[in-house]
């Protein structure tokens, strides 16, 4: 008898606590349907993409790490046939080891007066010119990842068929990742790697060189530190990830992922400190003495790593309560904190070189929205909702997407950043599509 009321209480305080949550989750969706500012920056959003594929007011060439992050919100906007040709281009200025360019700008547009030794030309395009930030290693995973945003959308699977030159642009998708297997690839380590950089940043510390030209700070030269960081791996796994859901992906590129997964959760995993280590060397470090950079924490990598599956939902949990203790001992405005503590006064060039400064701990939306967006896919929305509204605030008060924000909330950077405007436009989507589907 007491065996059968003990059950029946089990049973009882389960029902109460499920009717608890459901009510607590209608209350939710009420208040994210009416909240009337997510209607808002998401049509602002699609006023801006509307207006090309550059990725901000600051940037006149079309990059594939920005399309990528814009080009679902697109594709309600922009003609299909123009967002198939902005990924096409890519591919005819791909080159011949299989590396693809960061981004391109039409040939028409560019002033050669700077000289052309970091441009990138290709036989099959005659009319854009190609750039490469070579200190990243995310531009091949990239495109794979915009080629399968745009096919999800579309449906529209002869892109993959396309043939561009001797080869077709699933053949082209195959030598991309051959070429990050074969140029940066740690066989030490099985992990990519690219130059250091803040997080998933393209800017290499500071170096004291004759050589002056500006474009130096982002390509790998003699100055650069090898190393391997949890973005590019992660972005990595997403894009081979992309590749075996559009049935193309080979039996060697399935080992690859499986392997890149384990070993990055093995190296990169710090087990302490519960977060991810900022960087693995592979020669020499260009820490300076007394900043202990186990202690940085990664917030953009970190997101994306969320997104490519590497940690658990409670590990997700206390990812993000990490985060908002960062942003709230760093000052900063959101959850788009770049990393916590940031890099020493000196280490970066230019403005870089203060801490709270561009990628040096600046505010990201267009990767703290990342973050929003996996916490609604984790389950964590009333923590999403609430994450997500000082980015609502700060569009709305300003009139635009900037590209970062600095100390004080201060927009800074780029004006018009896609990037920012298409990542916010996704959280804004996946909220919507939460409440509509918890219904009333």
């Amino acid at each position: 008898m007491r065996k059968c009321l003990f059950v029946s209480l089990i049973i009882v305080t389960a029902l109460c606590a499920a009717g608890c949550s459901n009510s607590k989750n209608r209350e939710l969706a009420l208040r994210i349907r009416q909240d009337q500012r997510l209607q808002k920056v998401d049509s602002m959003a699609h006023e801006l993409l509307k207006q090309g594929f550059n990725a901000g007011s600051g940037y006149s060439e079309v990059w594939a790490r920005d399309l990528n992050t814009f080009i679902l919100a697109s594709l309600d906007v922009v003609p299909v046939r123009e967002v198939r040709e902005a990924l096409l281009i890519f591919f005819r200025l791909q080159q011949p080891n299989g590396e693809i360019i960061d981004g391109y700008v039409s040939r028409d547009n560019y002033n050669l007066n700077g000289g052309d030794s970091h441009l990138y030309y290709s036989p099959l395009d005659s009319t854009h010119i190609g750039f490469k930030n070579t200190v990243e290693t995310d531009q091949e995973t990239s495109l794979i990842q915009a080629v399968y945003k745009y096919i999800q959308k579309t449906g529209d699977t002869s892109i993959l068929g396309e043939q561009i030159g001797e080869y077709t642009v699933q053949e082209r998708m195959h030598r991309m990742v051959d070429y990050l297997l074969s140029e940066r690839y740690s066989q030490e380590h099985s992990l990519l790697y690219g130059a250091m950089t803040a997080d998933w940043g393209d800017v290499q510390p500071y170096f004291k060189t004759d050589y002056e030209e500006v474009g130096e700070i982002v390509d790998m030269n003699e100055y650069s530190h090898p190393a391997i960081d949890v973005y590019d791996n992660a972005m990595f796994l997403i894009a081979l990830d992309n590749m075996k859901e559009l049935g193309i992906a080979t039996d060697a590129e399935m080992e690859t992922y499986s392997q890149i997964k384990a070993q990055t959760r093995k190296l990169m995993w710090d087990e302490q400190r519960q977060k991810f280590r900022p960087h693995i060397y592979l020669s020499t470090s260009p820490i300076p003495e007394g900043f202990d950079e186990d202690e940085v924490y990664c917030h953009g990598g970190t997101a994306v790593a969320i997104e490519a599956g590497l940690l658990s939902r409670e590990e997700v949990a206390r990812c993000n309560s990490d985060m908002l203790r960062n942003v709230e001992a760093s000052g900063m405005p959101s959850i788009g904190l770049t990393l916590y503590p940031p890099y020493p006064d000196g280490l970066f060039p230019g403005g870089m070189c203060k801490m709270y400064v561009y990628q040096n701990g600046g505010d990201w939306t267009w990767f703290g929205s990342r973050m929003i967006q996996q916490l609604i896919a984790y389950g964590f929305v009333e923590e999403a909702y609430e994450e997500i509204s000082p980015m609502l605030d700060r569009v709305i008060e300003n009139g635009d997407f900037n590209e970062w924000y600095g100390q004080g909330n201060k927009p800074s950077g780029s004006w018009k950043f896609k990037g920012s405007a298409g990542v916010l436009s996704k959280a804004i989507h996946m909220l919507i599509e939460w409440a509509d589907s918890t219904g009333s």
